[in-house]
């Protein structure tokens, strides 16, 4: 009797969750084609240099058009300031240590509106971090399946992660974001 019981709070508490949308959340994976983490940083103090990564991952999950879930990963060697000696540098262990530390990493813990919270990793040090976000979206797109844009802008001290001062590179870095996450037409 007690196990009949507990089958039947277990359903209902399934159905209320499916009335309510809690389990119809849909997921989207980031579209590298279309997606920018861009960053600026200041030079000697007078002027600035910005670059971006290339090649970003990751999902977004929404649910009835708001924003539930992030993650995102970046790959470290793909940093591009569009001058290959500067990447190169970047890339060593006065600055990002590629080789050591390959991947930005940004898992979401908590959306409240227009604010999103979440676990940001890099150069090995882990910290929450939050910042305000806009969601765009999502629409159909030409091919039938649904798109949705995400962007962001934060800034962060690098030497909080771990890095190194570095003489005329500032240790304040905005950081702008811009996704665009698809979900394929569901095949019958």
């Amino acid at each position: 009797m007690i196990m009949k019981r507990i089958n039947i709070v277990v359903a209902l508490s399934v159905s209320g969750l499916i009335g309510t949308g809690v389990l119809a959340a849909d997921t989207y994976k980031v579209d590298p084609a279309h997606t920018s983490v861009g960053f600026t940083i200041s030079h000697l103090v007078i002027s600035e240099v910005s670059g971006r990564f290339n090649n970003v991952a990751g999902e977004v999950t929404i649910d009835k058009d708001a924003l539930v879930s992030a993650t995102a990963t970046i790959q470290v060697k793909n940093v591009d300031t569009g001058v290959e000696k500067r990447d190169n540098h970047l890339r060593s262990p006065d600055f990002f240590d590629a080789e050591k530390y390959p991947t930005i990493t940004f898992e979401s813990t908590k959306v409240e509106k227009n604010q999103i919270t979440g676990k940001f990793t890099m150069h090995g040090v882990t910290k929450e971090i939050t910042f305000p976000f806009v969601l765009k979206g999502p629409i159909q797109d030409p091919w039938g399946g649904s798109r949705l844009a995400l962007s962001a802008e934060t800034s962060l001290n690098r030497t909080d992660y771990g890095m190194k001062p570095f003489t005329g590179v500032g240790d304040d870095v905005k950081i702008r974001i811009t996704a665009e996450a698809s979900k394929p037409k569901e095949s019958k």
